[in-house]
């Protein structure tokens, strides 16, 4: 298994972030660090702050050499997806090829309203996030781009220079919806991120992207299966080994260890010294 850490831009400071990524940089277990995209704390006081995920995501990657990163998730509706292909080849570029693209369909219902985002039903937005998907992926890998869906509509849309990645930086998808989410991954993602729950649960998660991945003729070896593994404020880094352990053995490949604020850089030391015991 492998490892990764998470620290949400929510109720915590540029500095206190910044200071954890630096020093996950010089653990080789962490492979990756991710954030979230979103513009209100969630879980949490709504009011509190929050910094936005993509400008804080391309100075985490300015700040660092080693570790690949991306989001988990960014809602499609939160930009469209022509001014998203065009923000992921530059970040792609400008990290030297270290960006994972996170993309989800969006649940936020708090945030959009307040913003005036259009969130739509739960239909509405599986069908917006094919089509995004579709628009992503062909803005990244071709020279010209024409679309014309219910969402979305592109003219010989252009997105150059194209990232370092070929064909394109890895997408993960965020989501456990078996009938529309788990389709679109196994049909464009190299990556899918369990939101996390039971190991069984994710077991049966997993079966159901594999038979998607059967119907549309996807080897699903291609696809890093992940989850969030979530640290307790008690800093018991003991129970999150076991927590991933568990994943492990029903075919978890990397685990992304969420870090609860605020965001201490004391702790990664201990953390990644029970992580190795897992071999």
């Amino acid at each position: 298994m492998r490892f990764a850490f998470k620290t949400s831009p929510q109720n915590t400071t540029w500095s206190e972030m910044l200071a954890v990524w630096q020093a996950a940089d010089d653990i080789e277990i962490f492979e990756s660090g991710w954030n979230f995209d979103h513009f209100y704390p969630i879980f949490s006081d709504p009011t509190g702050p929050c910094l936005e995920g993509w400008v804080t995501l391309t100075a985490l990657a300015q700040a660092t050499k080693r570790l690949r990163f991306g989001t988990l998730v960014t809602g499609i509706h939160y930009r469209h997806p022509a001014v998203l292909a065009n923000m992921a080849a530059t970040l792609d570029i400008v990290s030297n090829g270290r960006l994972e693209l996170g993309i989800g369909a969006g649940w936020n219902e708090e945030e959009s309203g307040a913003y005036g985002m259009e969130l739509g039903t739960a239909k509405q937005r599986s069908d917006r996030f094919e089509e995004g998907c579709e628009v992503l992926v062909s803005l990244l890998t071709k020279e010209t781009t024409s679309f014309e869906g219910e969402y979305y509509q592109l003219t010989e849309a252009r997105n150059e220079p194209k990232g370092v990645q070929r064909p394109h930086p890895p997408i993960c998808i965020g989501g456990n919806g078996e009938k529309r989410t788990l389709r679109t991954t196994a049909k464009y993602a190299q990556h899918w991120n369990y939101l996390g729950a039971s190991p069984e649960e994710f077991a049966r998660k997993r079966e159901v992207l594999h038979q998607h991945c059967a119907e549309l003729g996807r080897d699903p070896k291609e696809i890093t299966l992940s989850s969030h593994v979530r640290l307790g404020e008690d800093d018991d880094f003991a129970k999150v080994a076991a927590d991933a352990a568990a994943l492990g053995e029903q075919g978890l490949d990397l685990a992304i260890i969420y870090l609860p604020p605020p965001h201490r850089p004391a702790i990664l030391e201990p953390l990644a010294e029970e992580l190795a015991k897992l071999g």
